[in-house]
């Protein structure tokens, strides 16, 4: 059997290598030529993702692509997060439209290779990351201002919307999750994963 592979955190300078010498170029100019669109769907989530591990303290860890949840704060709070923009990196004719993803998954254990035979969602807590600025001139991922967080127990959303699939703004809104600027997410967290 070969074991899981925790991966370790690089700094950018690791060198590509080939024939027994290193290379002209690094791990950081692949994340420069494959990571700068922060605006895309794809990396936007994974920013959102980061955004808030910081936020609750759990950045310090690489980030693992199969857990069953996103995040896991250092009291044990399971987050689950996802993000949404009104501005996209291609041609848009009018703003998106704002729906997350809560779909109920089987979770899979990547120690185990198995999946659990309980489908469910599988965290703690939500976290719905907004990215709202609506100008396509100014739209700047890393300025955290232009974002709004709402933060919601995974028992409330299951009490209210069972096993939806999607949520759109107007209906999460509906559930008054609490709002959030960056500096909020922490407290709101930890506050929503009371009602587990």
């Amino acid at each position: 059997m070969y074991p899981e592979i925790s991966g370790t955190r690089k700094t950018g300078s690791e060198a590509f290598k080939s024939e027994g010498r290193q290379l002209p170029f690094d791990l950081l100019s692949f994340w420069q030529w494959s990571s700068s669109d922060l605006v895309g769907n794809a990396l936007r989530g994974l920013l959102a993702e980061y955004i808030v591990a910081i936020a609750v303290g759990c950045s310090d860890r690489t980030r693992v692509e199969w857990n069953p949840y996103d995040l896991e704060t250092p009291e044990g709070v399971r987050i689950e997060v996802k993000s949404g923009a009104y501005i996209q990196s291609w041609a848009q004719a009018s703003l998106s439209r704002i729906t997350f993803d809560i779909r109920p998954t089987q979770g899979w254990d990547a120690s185990r290779n198995t999946y659990s035979h309980q489908v469910k969602r599988q965290s703690d807590v939500y976290a719905f990351c907004l990215l709202e600025h609506r100008h396509q001139e100014t739209v700047d991922p890393l300025n955290l201002d232009q974002w709004t967080f709402y933060v919601i127990s995974t028992a409330k959303l299951n009490r209210f919307v069972g096993a939806q699939k999607t949520i759109s703004l107007t209906a999460l809104l509906k559930l008054a999750p609490t709002e959030a600027r960056f500096s909020g997410i922490r407290p709101a967290v930890a506050e929503a994963a009371v009602d587990e």
